[in-house]
């Protein structure tokens, strides 16, 4: 039985559900879930991320996180983390990158946060090796000085969905119609989370991602009694505004309804919630990536590698440049948000 039927038949039996319940479902159900299922990265999958376009993003990245600890008095041990690692690529930049860095590596517990079976083995594969241990969530996160990434991880979390009426908020559902998964939306309601938002028009949407608080607010906790720092990149803004769910698959954008559990389903983060649940940290000002891979040294870097490339695979090194800083591409979408200590410097190439 596909995931649409089982999705059709629990509907018509209890009722429609939330937008946060059918991304959970579509992306993590056991059976049939996009992440459990399959590897949706590269050529042969849906959508292509930062570190698999240049190895230039990871090693950047890994010296910015070096310094960060450096910056802190290099304490050993610490926690090397990243949440949401995809195939592992990231952190084995980061940690090639970053072998230069005396005492860096030594001192280093890698750990990999992340849900999917598929994915743990891919990353297994890339970091063959390196010792590292795989964690289901970052409450396991060791009590130690932590410096952690997450590179598109916010935007794959389940959210809901509310329009503004006269009447007060809706929230937007998938019921049916005609036998076919539908959008609608639910009787009037005054959330209090929503009670802020008088900025919001009637008939506009905002979004929440209800298990985005805890998990920055877990990190967070973790750095200010320990130490340590926490760099967030991902396509969003600083405050949620619109419809923003959309659906990839095999690189073209869907109707999120069309194929549950063969796409994969994001929306912007809300960076500024992401603050909000950190407030004992002191957070960045938020940074387009372009200028934030720029401020840390890629076009020298770039120009450093094309000095070794010719033809083919020095046209393919350009456009990585190009793909990850340029304004018409993801300079500008993906934006950076970084949280240190209080009292700590901020992480190279951002301004608290």
């Amino acid at each position: 039985m596909s995931l649409a039927t089982l999705l059709r038949t629990r509907i018509a039996q209890t009722g429609p559900i939330s937008v946060a319940e059918y991304m959970a479902e579509c992306l993590l159900n056991p059976d049939h879930g996009y992440y459990s299922t399959r590897d949706p990265l590269g050529a042969e999958g849906d959508f292509t991320t930062a570190p698999e376009i240049s190895q230039m993003f990871g090693e950047l990245i890994g010296l910015a996180l070096a310094q960060a600890w450096l910056d802190q008095g290099a304490p050993a041990p610490f926690t090397l983390a990243e949440i949401g690692p995809g195939r592992g690529t990231l952190m084995a930049d980061i940690l090639r990158a970053t072998a230069a860095v005396p005492g860096f590596g030594a001192a280093a517990e890698v750990c990999l946060i992340e849900a999917s079976p598929s994915l743990r083995q891919k990353q297994r594969d890339t970091l063959a090796g390196t010792p590292f241990r795989h964690l289901d969530d970052v409450s396991g996160l060791p009590d130690a000085p932590l410096v952690l990434v997450a590179n598109e991880f916010f935007d794959a979390l389940p959210i809901r969905q509310f329009v503004r009426t006269a009447e007060g908020w809706r929230e937007r559902l998938v019921g049916l119609a005609d036998e076919a998964l539908a959008f609608g939306f639910g009787q009037p309601d005054w959330p209090a989370e929503l009670a802020p938002r008088t900025d919001v028009a009637e008939g506009q949407i905002v979004e929440t991602c209800p298990a985005a608080a805890p998990i920055m607010a877990e990190i967070a906790a973790r750095i200010a009694a320990r130490g340590g720092a926490a760099l967030v990149i991902d396509y969003g803004d600083w405050h949620s505004l619109g419809d923003t769910l959309q659906a990839l698959r095999r690189h073209e954008p869907e109707d999120p309804l069309a194929n549950p559990g063969a796409a994969d389903l994001t929306a912007h983060v809300d960076f500024e919630a992401l603050a909000t649940a950190a407030p004992g940290l002191t957070a960045s000002r938020l940074t387009p990536q372009g200028v934030f891979l720029e401020r840390l040294g890629i076009t020298p870097r770039a120009q450093a590698l094309a000095n070794r490339l010719s033809g083919a695979a020095l046209d393919s090194h350009i456009a990585a440049h190009r793909r990850l800083t340029h304004p018409e591409e993801m300079g500008t979408l993906f934006k950076v948000l970084a949280f240190t200590a209080k009292g700590a410097p901020m992480l190279p190439g951002l301004e608290p």
